[in-house]
């Protein structure tokens, strides 16, 4: 079974509050400097975003982590925030085994 913590952290906070503050950045910066357009990045700010693919590789390279970091974030949140509102689940029955 899939352990998804309760209260999942969107991937802007992580991005705004572990990186950009920590490195004493400015959003408009880290536009430029990376290429994502900067709405793109206020929305993530806010959580009405997600991270893509393409804004993964961009902020790995800027950020000197690793694409799969970013979108395992987005990907442990998308899974927690539907373990929420997901219905029927529990009616499912697992296919048996061969």
């Amino acid at each position: 079974m899939l352990h998804l913590p309760e209260e999942p952290i969107h991937p802007g906070r992580v991005l705004f509050d572990d990186f950009i503050a920590d490195f004493g950045l400015a959003c408009d910066t880290v536009a430029t400097e990376t290429g994502i357009p900067l709405p793109a990045l206020e929305s993530l700010d806010k959580g009405d975003a997600h991270v893509t693919a393409e804004m993964a590789l961009r902020l790995a390279r800027y950020f000197s982590t690793s694409p799969e970091f970013w979108l395992n974030l987005q990907r442990t949140y998308d899974l927690a925030q539907a373990s929420k509102t997901a219905k029927g689940l529990d009616q499912i029955r697992p296919v048996a085994a061969a």
